[in-house]
C-alpha cells in the first residue's frame, strides 16, 4: 500500500479569542474550504504567567458545525442553553453537534500541575444536517480505548484501529480522531479511505511524516495520493506526539461567519435574524 506524501506544513499562528484567550491556530474557517470537512483547529494553553488571569469563552452561539474539545491537562467547565452542564477533565472529550443552534460557555480551570492544555477542532456538517437537533457525545477518559503496537500508544476517540473503534459514533464526516505517541525508534501506520482529508498536528517532539522530517509545533497536511499514513520517530530523538485527524469531505460550498458555518449567505442572514428575534434556540 502506497504512503501518502505531504502537501504542505502549516505553522500555527497566535490568535486571541473569547475573553482574551491566547491560542495557536493552524486552521480557520474559510469559504475556500481547503480542509473539508475540517474548519478549525486550535491548540490552547494558559500556562504563561504573563498572560495574566485565566480567561475563557463566555456564552456564545453556534450553528451548522460540530465542536470537539479534547483536554490533556486541567479542565473546562461548560454549560449551555439546553440545560447541560459539566466538566471536561484530563483525557476527556466533548463532541458537540450544534445543528440548528445552541448557546454554550467554556471556562478553563488549571489542574493540579497548574497547567491547562488541549485542543479544539471544528467539523463541518452537511447541508442536510445543519438544521438538525443539537446533541452531545460526552466521552470520559476511561472509556477511550488505548491501542499499543510497535512503540506506538494511541488513544482512539473516533474511527477504527486494529479492529477497535473509538466511542464517538454517528458523525456525518466518518472521522478519524486520535492522539498518537511514538517512542524513539518506532513507527505507526494506518490505512485511510480514498478521498478522505488527512491532517496531523505535531505538538511534541519530531518525526518523519510521509517521508519528510517534521518538528513540533506544526500542522501537516497530506496529499490524497496514497492509501496509508506512515510516521516514524528517530532512534536518537525523544519520540513524537501528534493528533491524527481524517474525514470524508462533503464537497459543498460553505459560508463561514464567526461561530456559524452555513451553505449560503441567505442562511447566514437568517441565522443572524434568528438571534435578534429570539428564535435561534428552539425547544
Amino acid at each position: 500500500m502506497n504512503n501518502r506524501t505531504i502537501s504542505h506544513i502549516i505553522e500555527p499562528q497566535l490568535v486571541v479569542e473569547g475573553a482574551g484567550v491566547l491560542l495557536r491556530r493552524s486552521v480557520s474557517p474559510r469559504a475556500t474550504n481547503e480542509h473539508d470537512p475540517f474548519l478549525l483547529f486550535d491548540h490552547f494553553a494558559f500556562n504563561n504567567p504573563l498572560e495574566g488571569p485565566i480567561r475563557g469563552f463566555p456564552m456564545h452561539p453556534h450553528r451548522g458545525i460540530e465542536t470537539v474539545t479534547y483536554i490533556l491537562d486541567g479542565s473546562v467547565n461548560h454549560r449551555d442553553s439546553l440545560g447541560n452542564s459539566g466538566v471536561i477533565g484530563p483525557g476527556d472529550v466533548q463532541w458537540m453537534t450544534s445543528g440548528r443552534g445552541i448557546l454554550h460557555e467554556e471556562m478553563p480551570r488549571r489542574g493540579e500541575s497548574g497547567n491547562i492544555y488541549g485542543f479544539q477542532l471544528w467539523v463541518n456538517l452537511p447541508a442536510a444536517q445543519k438544521m438538525g437537533q443539537p446533541r452531545y457525545q460526552e466521552v470520559n477518559s476511561s472509556t477511550i480505548p488505548v491501542v499499543e503496537k510497535d512503540g506506538a500508544t494511541v488513544r482512539l476517540v473516533a474511527g477504527e484501529l486494529e479492529g477497535i473503534r473509538g466511542p464517538v459514533e454517528d458523525i456525518a464526516a466518518s472521522p478519524l480522531y486520535m492522539d498518537v505517541k511514538l517512542a524513539p525508534a518506532s513507527s505507526f501506520k494506518i490505512a485511510i479511505p480514498e478521498g478522505h482529508t488527512v491532517l496531523a498536528y505535531v505538538f511534541e517532539g519530531a518525526g518523519e511524516f510521509g517521508g519528510e522530517a517534521v518538528e513540533s509545533v506544526s500542522m501537516v497536511v497530506f496529499n490524497d495520493d496514497g492509501g496509508q499514513i506512515e510516521v516514524k520517530s528517530d532512534a536518537a530523538g525523544r519520540g513524537v506526539q501528534f493528533m491524527l485527524i481524517a474525514g470524508a469531505p462533503f464537497k459543498e460550498p460553505i459560508v463561514p461567519y464567526g461561530p456559524f458555518v452555513m451553505n449560503t449567505v441567505e442562511e447566514i442572514q437568517q441565522t443572524i435574524a434568528d438571534l435578534r428575534n429570539g428564535t435561534f434556540i428552539q425547544a
